[in-house]
């Protein structure tokens, strides 16, 4: 169904200005109203939480908007062998790496002195790094979509996403119960590695390096696109007649609200929206919660989750599984992204329930989802969490997550094009 924001003809007066003519659109007006109202509800009881909320909203309407997704990143570069994705997500670390340097200066002002700065994702490097990349890399493939992006789809109509996070949920209780053994045999003797800390490289050191390695990433995306023909066409432009005052308007409000936003713009506002919110209390991450639920989940059914040992001491979003209560920042956060998201969608008039063409993606999508659940859990966070998150937190364990994600998403990729 269309949706109009202006209903004002050309030439007529401004009386009609905003009013909706799509009931898609007037849901959406609705629903924000509604998320509105939650917010107040929750600043009665936590302000912090509310104000998580409210970032939450606008990371699920980013992530709508922009299509803002890491496994259609990885994907697309070797199916298609496009990297406008991928430098999307680039632009956004960028972003996010300039402000946690000034956070974590603010934080740790001599990083010589040992202390890792609170909530920041420096999280233990090593083979569990490896594994949990190389595993969520090739779900997030085969399921179509990583957690973030399963969630904002989610509040699309997308009824494969609820299959994938119901995967996600599963793995993470599967994850709980090998916890022990991975944390006794493997990520009790790994090291975090924190750039400022490390061979007195300081702050600025720590920045020069990731945004370095930004940028010498970026040029080997544009180097893929140039090997595989991808390019960007030129559009000319025309001169524009003279607009009424109704159109006017819609030349601003359209771009935000019914077209799609250019990646690049999406993960700059995304990157800005994740130093907002290390500036409120934590980095992005959207784990956690599907954490709480797994565990809660188990108890359901009479099957408990063990004491997961040193887990409270390692940080990362999945590390907070432990929060007790509803209004948790983990819940604000991971909650939070749906109705942002629902709102995005009814907006631009592209909420629809949708099921999958095939039988077959249901069984994709709950496989490549539990695959992404044990490994977020095993990783301490999703592409978000252990990947976006970590390397502005200038953590050795985001570029290795990162390197190991995209070997997984190569796997997943060939796998997917051999599937009828």
């Amino acid at each position: 169904m269309a949706t109009e924001i202006i209903a004002e003809a050309p030439g007529s007066g401004a009386g009609n200005l905003l009013i909706p003519k799509s009931r898609q659109t007037f849901a959406g007006m609705i629903a924000i109203v509604l998320t509105a109202i939650v917010a107040i509800l929750i600043a009665r009881e936590d302000e912090t939480v509310a104000a998580i909320w409210v970032v939450g909203s606008m990371f699920g309407f980013t992530l709508q908007r922009s299509r803002f997704c890491f496994a259609s990143a990885f994907r697309d570069l070797f199916l298609f062998g496009s990297g406008r994705n991928m430098k999307g997500i680039l632009v956004g670390m960028a972003v996010a790496t300039l402000g946690f340097a000034a956070i974590m200066r603010w934080l740790v002002p001599n990083p010589d002195f040992g202390g890792l700065p609170g909530e920041a994702h420096v999280l233990p490097v090593g083979l569990s790094v490896v594994v949990a990349g190389l595993m969520f890399g090739f779900g997030m493939v085969i399921a179509g979509g990583c957690v973030s992006g399963s969630l904002y789809r989610m509040a699309e109509g997308y009824v494969a996403s609820w299959v994938a996070i119901a995967g996600v949920i599963i793995g993470l209780g599967v994850m709980t119960h090998t916890w022990n053994w991975w944390w006794t045999n493997i990520i009790s003797h790994e090291p975090k590695i924190w750039f400022p800390s490390t061979g007195g490289m300081g702050y600025a050191g720590g920045v020069v390096l990731t945004m370095a390695g930004l940028g010498l990433v970026y040029l080997a995306v544009t180097w893929w696109e140039t090997k595989n023909g991808i390019f960007s066409p030129h559009i000319s432009r025309h001169v524009a007649p003279a607009m009424t005052f109704s159109e006017r308007v819609r030349e601003v409000i359209d771009p935000v609200f019914k077209r799609g936003w250019p990646i690049v713009v999406g993960g700059a506002v995304i990157g800005f929206l994740g130093v907002l919110l290390y500036l409120i209390h934590m980095p992005l991450g959207v784990t956690g919660e599907l954490m709480r639920a797994s565990i809660e989940g188990m108890g359901w059914i009479g099957l408990d989750a063990p004491i997961m040992e040193g887990l409270s001491t390692l940080g990362g979003c999945t590390g907070r599984a432990g929060e007790s209560g509803l209004l948790t920042h983990t819940f604000a956060i991971t909650v939070g992204l749906l109705p942002g998201a629902l709102i995005a969608a009814l907006l631009a008039g592209e909420f629809r329930v949708r099921l999958p063409a095939r039988k077959i993606r249901y069984g994709q999508s709950l496989a490549g989802g539990v695959l992404m659940g044990y490994a977020s859990g095993l990783a301490l966070g999703c592409t978000v969490g252990a990947f976006f998150s970590a390397v502005p937190s200038l953590s050795l364990s985001g570029w290795v997550f990162g390197a190991a994600l995209a070997g997984g998403a190569f796997a997943g990729t060939y796998v997917i094009k051999r599937i009828p």
